[in-house]
């Protein structure tokens, strides 16, 4: 799955030596924009360096889910956006995503 945006915050390598992560918020371009936390983990985590705040990025993303059940036997779920893959948006990329808001005619 592929996200289309704006990096609005970066946060490189959180995490300790032995798991390295990096993170990064995306804010989509649609008429209800989302913030998306999205995380780059192990050797992923490098991916991130090259890129700063207000770059336009395309991410290829893997969601995962899984199941926690606290000590009162309660069960909760949690959710990760895992980031694989990251390249900017070139300015004809980002042009030709730009809605169209009237006819030239």
């Amino acid at each position: 799955m592929e996200l289309t945006g704006k990096i609005e915050v970066i946060s490189l390598n959180v995490g300790n030596e032995k798991f390295k992560k990096s993170e990064l918020v995306v804010t989509t371009d649609e008429k209800y924009p989302q913030s998306i936390l999205i995380e780059f983990g192990g050797d992923k985590s490098d991916l991130i360096d090259a890129y700063k705040v207000g770059d336009e990025i395309e991410v290829s993303i893997n969601i995962g889910g899984r199941k926690w059940t606290n000590p009162e036997g309660i069960d909760k779920y949690f959710n990760s956006i895992k980031g694989w893959k990251i390249k900017k948006l070139s300015e004809e990329q980002q042009k030709a995503e730009e809605p169209v808001d009237s006819l030239p005619f």
